[in-house]
């Protein structure tokens, strides 16, 4: 089967894209939307502003909620979605692949610029960081997706990948599962370990339910990796440069202002997690460009593969060379 057919068919998205001409043949823009937790809950806190946008914007938005990130980034690259939330690492998949490009970010409510990816344990189950670390393969341990930033580049970058261990060989058992699913999965015993981050786990901590409390209090965080840049937005770079302008002046007018209009606005960005948007570049993905090359090279020089060595040497030294410049000229 063609692969955009076979997309298309898996997101329950128009096939309008598919081998056609730049721009898809449909009325609807469509926003796609990192479902990190479960897709309902994600629904429910997006539909106001998804509404707000197509009234901004004089035409519909369709929201696309995927929490398989390559969906995301192959709904770009198909042309089947026009725009989307993304995390760092599958933002930096969809510039690179998907003819993307960033140009907006996120920005943490609690005022902390960024989060950081965790590995949680059962409260009380005395699993510590250094019986993970053993990796007798005792244990059952929750990954997130391949294109998470949090849920697997960083634990592999910073933990993982400097003490040369491959998680598929230390522990019992590997499953990759979204964060929502991680933590339940460890509040209930069901993992004995789990990748998460401080997003997610804050994210729950509002539904201010009986469950979320209780989940929350189940589990302990016995590593924290260093900060993460929040998350960008990605738009496609063939986009109407007219349709970009209205996106941008939706986006970065959404929620500013002391009128009682953009205080309920407000209040619908505090639901996802934001405050207003900002914009952003593509530099914005050097951090996570530095984590991706930090972990290649350690991973070849564990492998003793000097050209991979090389090569990862090469992709460290261009990104630091970029973060100079930047700092140069801001």
């Amino acid at each position: 089967m063609n692969r955009c057919i076979a997309f298309a068919l898996m997101a329950g998205l128009a096939l309008s894209g598919c081998g056609q001409s730049p721009e898809p043949d449909r009325k609807e823009l469509v926003f796609s939307i990192l479902s990190a937790e479960s897709q309902a809950s994600a629904e429910k806190d997006w539909t106001p502003f998804v509404e707000d946008m197509a009234k901004a914007l004089g035409q519909p938005v369709k929201a696309y909620y995927g929490s398989n990130y390559t969906a995301l980034i192959e709904g770009m690259r198909f042309k089947q979605t026009d725009l989307g939330w993304f995390t760092n690492q599958s933002g930096l998949e969809a510039v690179r692949r998907a003819n993307g490009e960033v140009f907006a970010r996120s920005v943490n409510p609690s005022g902390i610029d960024g989060y950081e990816a965790v590995i949680i344990v059962k409260k009380s189950s005395g699993v510590t960081l250094d019986r993970i670390l053993k990796c007798d393969k005792t244990l059952n341990f929750g990954m997130g997706d391949p294109k998470s930033t949090s849920g697997t580049l960083a634990p592999m970058t910073f933990l993982f990948a400097p003490r040369n261990i491959d998680p598929a060989t230390c522990f019992k058992n590997v499953r990759s599962a979204n964060h929502e699913t991680n933590l339940f999965s460890v509040s209930g015993g069901l993992q004995d370990a789990a990748t998460n981050n401080t997003a997610s786990m804050d994210r729950l901590r509002l539904l201010d339910t009986d469950l979320a409390r209780n989940t929350l209090a189940n589990v302990e965080i016995v590593w924290r990796s260093p900060r993460i840049p929040e998350d960008p937005l990605v738009w496609r770079k063939d986009l109407d440069p007219a349709l970009k302008k209205k996106i941008a002046d939706f986006m970065f007018g959404y929620g500013v202002g002391d009128t009682p209009e953009a205080a309920r606005q407000r209040a619908i960005l505090d639901k996802i997690q934001t405050k207003p948007f900002v914009a952003a570049n593509d530099t914005h993905l050097l951090p996570v460009r530095e984590m991706e090359a930090t972990g290649a090279l350690i991973e070849a020089r564990n492998r003793k593969d000097a050209t991979a060595t090389s090569k990862a040497e090469a992709m460290l030294a261009e990104v630091r060379k970029e973060r100079a410049a930047l700092a140069v000229n801001p």
